[in-house]
């Protein structure tokens, strides 16, 4: 999810060098073992990493992990890069999972844990995403998610909508909302990986009109641009845009401005992976029942069904050593256990189902993991395209606010992200590009 551009990065790695360096001794002044543990600095993911760090020290007295943080998006995603190509990244830290994680190399600045026992509790899909070369590097930060849109269910109830599964349906709540005097749907652009999120999520869409397609795109045999069902997802973009159905402040807006909006009845939608659930809590904690969840509407009814997105992993880079590399490892496993997915759930609401075998979700979710529940139990499901190929170009969060913005066409937009595909193909050395 988190890709782009990015310009700061290297105020961004001398700003993080100080908390990074908190790893560079095995041991604390009191004599405990001192790992750095680096994750997002999205609010609510902070309060979830204090309280899994709170229950791993409660249970390891020895070690003292020291919490850093890193940008969302393109700009993380550089500083992550900047931090292992330099040696100096935390001892242990949080990242995509998928695709992403082949983009930075794992043979060769991570800690291979293939033989740890915890390995053993993964959940097979998830296993494999966190694995290069045949060598597991990951312990799942989270739940798996599922991506397609945010609705305020009192807002519905009020216009007497219902949860559409077609587009089309999609499109005809839209404008009933509009008349209400409400922002149809909500956009929030001065945080670019969110703009992605309705492309991301129509793979669902694209799996069942084409389901060889992720196979072909990865072998250089099929387009956005020249794939009805993949360009489909630009197109959406540039409807919504051209019919008027944004908030205002599109551009300008943030992430938890989308949350609070959708929670509050501010807007009627907001697309966004069901990982957002625990942000709801902190955007707009008197409102997370008031959010429901349904999957991106394609053209069929009876194929309707959910993008699904295995969670980030927990990974130790090649450069802790020692006690550290000791203490990270133990940490790893904490959170791919029962007591560490206990921790995460009491800090905020979960966005889906975890993939340790041993983990069980809260009895009182919020009403949208209720929802993508509903999809995951039916069968009605796809992997997103990024667990099926290790390919996905950097500039999309950059294209689709373009397209979103009207500064660009659908058309020239799936265009460029073919290009940027080719590109990031050629740089991971994948045959027929």
């Amino acid at each position: 999810m988190r890709l782009g551009a990015v310009l700061l990065v290297s105020a961004l790695s001398l700003s993080a060098c100080s908390a990074g360096s908190l790893g560079s001794s095995d041991e604390s002044a009191g004599g405990r073992t001192a790992i750095t543990f680096l994750t997002n600095n999205d609010p609510s993911n902070v309060k979830v990493a204090e309280a899994v760090i709170a229950a791993f020290e409660g249970k390891n007295a020895d070690v003292d992990v020291k919490l850093d943080t890193r940008p969302q998006g393109g700009e993380g995603d550089n500083l992550v890069k900047t931090r292992l190509a330099t040696g100096d990244m935390a001892d242990v830290f949080e990242y995509n999972s998928g695709s992403l994680l082949q983009a930075i190399a794992p043979r060769t600045n991570l800690a291979a844990v293939t033989a740890e026992a915890w390995v053993s509790d993964l959940d097979p899909v998830f296993k494999q995403v966190v694995t290069a070369d045949d060598e597991v590097y990951g312990s799942p930060w989270g739940p798996a998610v599922g991506g397609g849109i945010f609705y305020n269910r009192p807002l519905y109830g009020k216009l007497g909508l219902q949860v559409p599964k077609t587009w089309a349906d999609f499109m005809a709540n839209n404008a009933k909302i509009k008349a209400a005097g409400v922002a149809p749907v909500q956009q929030t652009y001065s945080e670019t990986w969110t703009s992605q999120v309705i492309v991301l999520a129509d793979f669902h869409n694209v799996a069942a009109a084409d389901p060889g397609f992720a196979g072909k795109y990865t072998n250089n045999q099929a387009k956005y641009a020249t794939t009805p069902a993949a360009v489909a997802g630009f197109e959406h973009l540039q409807e919504l845009h051209e019919a008027g159905y944004w908030n205002s402040d599109f551009a300008s807006a943030k992430y938890n401005d989308g949350l609070a909006a959708v929670a509050t009845g501010k807007a009627g939608h907001y697309p966004m992976i069901t990982f957002g659930v625990p942000a709801l809590d902190t955007a707009a904690p008197d409102n997370v029942d008031d959010v429901g969840f349904f999957a991106l509407p394609g053209t069929d009814p009876a194929k309707n069904g959910v993008t699904l997105w295995e969670p980030s992993g927990i990974y130790i880079p090649a450069s802790t050593e020692g006690d550290r590399l000791a203490a990270a490892k133990r940490f790893q496993a904490f959170v791919a256990s029962a007591d560490g997915c206990a921790a995460y759930a009491s800090a905020a609401p979960v966005g889906g189902p975890f993939v340790v075998k041993s983990c069980t979700l809260p009895a009182d979710v919020a009403p949208a993991v209720k929802d993508l529940s509903a999809y995951v139990d039916a069968g009605q499901v796809s992997p997103a395209l990024e667990f099926l190929s290790p390919i996905k170009g950097p500039a999309l969060e950059q294209i689709t606010v373009e397209v979103g913005s009207g500064i660009r066409s659908a058309a020239d937009g799936a265009k460029l992200y073919d290009e940027d595909v080719k590109k990031q193909a050629q740089q991971l050395g994948i045959q027929g590009w």
